[in-house]
């Protein structure tokens, strides 16, 4: 299913496939919106424009989000609060492991193109 998200970060809205907790574009923690796939793309531009600068907005965010609880019972869930020995919050954890992982294929990638120079 479709589920709406917002990047604080990045100032946009996603459509993405499942409840998402990281943004696919700069790895911050994401906010399922309450809105639902359809009713998002039944509004116009402008209306569209008008709840994402809602969003914007930290008191109108906390009431148009959504908490999906359904994950604390999946297998990686468990398996990564079992590593998160400082108790952090789990969007936290991951996106900075999202960006931990961004930064080693970056590096990655430069330590090939200096290998392979053209």
């Amino acid at each position: 299913m479709m589920y709406m998200h917002y990047c604080k970060r990045c100032h946009r809205i996603f459509m993405l496939n499942g409840h998402k907790m990281i943004c696919p574009k700069c790895a911050d923690p994401l906010t399922e919106l309450q809105i639902s796939y359809l009713d998002y793309v039944d509004l116009d531009m402008a209306q569209r424009e008008a709840y994402k600068n809602a969003c914007a907005d930290e008191q109108q965010l906390n009431k148009l989000k959504t908490t999906y609880r359904m994950y604390k019972y999946s297998k990686w869930y468990k398996e990564l609060q079992s590593q998160n020995t400082a108790n952090l919050p789990l969007t936290t954890l991951l996106a900075s492991k999202a960006q931990r992982n961004v930064m080693e294929m970056q590096h990655n990638t430069s330590t090939m193109t200096s290998d392979f120079p053209l």
